[in-house]
């Protein structure tokens, strides 16, 4: 069988292709597809130097999984002609919502691969590390309520508002003039509230991203509500989670059912350090949990601190794990 990246030249493609290089699943070749910008180019993977093809002119049916890491736009005109002859894993937020296409977390409703079109999608980042965390308390003690805010590295933006945040921290440093291109605001020593465009009510596309994803993965139930930060981090989305339950909870089983969570380590020592910080999840495929409480002011509700690499966890690696069952099931 045969795997295809599409939009293999940008930071999740690339990531995905990291990823791959370390994986176990029996695949024969890696087709990479980008635009007509990097179509020529190559990249290396496992000692051959592979073209980028053009995605104007490649024939989907050279691989049985296509990975699509380019963004919506893209998704919209292209996956739906992919899917006629590929399964596509999809990291874009167009498809995320239609009721026909699983929203997958593996470790949190693998059973929604049971049934697609073809078209499987992943959700967003901020919302990925957030279930993982969610899911296990959730079968054991019923959530009511999320309240999140969350802290997103410039990665989850592109490669561009890296480079920007680089530039901005330079020329900030050098009292030179700050100019912002990718952001609202100043992002270097900063931070923006406002990720994505405005709805009627005043939340951005992204607070409503996690909102309704949360939903759909876990329970249509949960009530969800969410802050969204850009901070100036270059790789690493960190998370501030209130939880309210349907009922009173064991504390100690909250602590021992998140140090059991699939795909997450909690670090909690209750002293100077004893937390993780992006910069030391960067590269790294596990969520962390830290700074596990009860809320004082609510009986039923704790306080965690969640952290994930947000190109890992939050997209490539994700889509990867997906492939890997889709492999398993289909036995391709």
């Amino acid at each position: 069988m045969n795997f295809a990246i599409i939009g293999a030249s940008g930071n999740v493609g690339r990531k995905t292709i990291e990823i791959l290089e370390k994986s176990r699943i029996p695949f024969k070749k890696l087709y990479l597809v980008a635009s007509e910008k990097s179509a020529g180019k190559t990249i290396k993977f496992r000692g051959e130097e592979i073209v980028i093809e053009n995605l104007e002119s490649y024939d989907f049916s050279k691989a049985q999984i296509t990975f699509f890491a380019a963004g919506s736009q893209i998704a919209k005109e292209w996956v739906p002609k992919a899917a006629k002859k590929t399964i596509v894993i999809d990291n874009s937020s167009y498809f995320r919502m239609q009721s026909d296409v699983p929203l997958v977390v593996p470790e949190v409703n693998i059973e929604a691969l049971n049934k697609h079109n073809n078209i499987i999608s992943n959700p967003n980042c901020s919302t990925m590390q957030m279930v993982l965390a969610l899911k296990p308390l959730h079968d054991e003690y019923k959530i009511n309520r999320v309240v999140v805010s969350t802290y997103q590295a410039v990665s989850g933006a592109g490669k561009a508002p890296m480079d920007e945040l680089f530039e901005q921290t330079k020329d900030y440093l050098e009292n030179k003039k700050i100019n912002s291109k990718n952001f609202t605001k100043q992002i270097a020593f900063n931070l923006i509230p406002h990720i994505d465009t405005f709805d009627k009510d005043g939340y951005t596309k992204e607070e409503l991203k996690m909102t309704n994803e949360t939903k759909k993965i876990l329970d249509n139930e949960i009530d969800v509500t969410a802050t969204c930060v850009r901070v100036p981090v270059r790789t690493g989305h960190s998370e501030s989670i209130n939880i309210e339950f349907d009922n009173l909870y064991d504390f100690e089983n909250v602590i021992k059912i998140l140090s059991n969570a699939p795909g997450c380590k909690v670090i909690d020592e209750r002293k100077d350090g004893g937390y993780i910080t992006p910069i030391e999840a960067e590269g790294d495929y596990t969520t962390y949990i830290s700074r596990i409480r009860k809320d004082n002011s609510n009986v039923k509700a704790i306080n965690i601190w969640v952290v994930s690499d947000n190109l890992l966890k939050g997209a490539a690696l994700n889509t990867v794990q997906i492939a890997e069952h889709l492999v398993k099931k289909l036995k391709l």
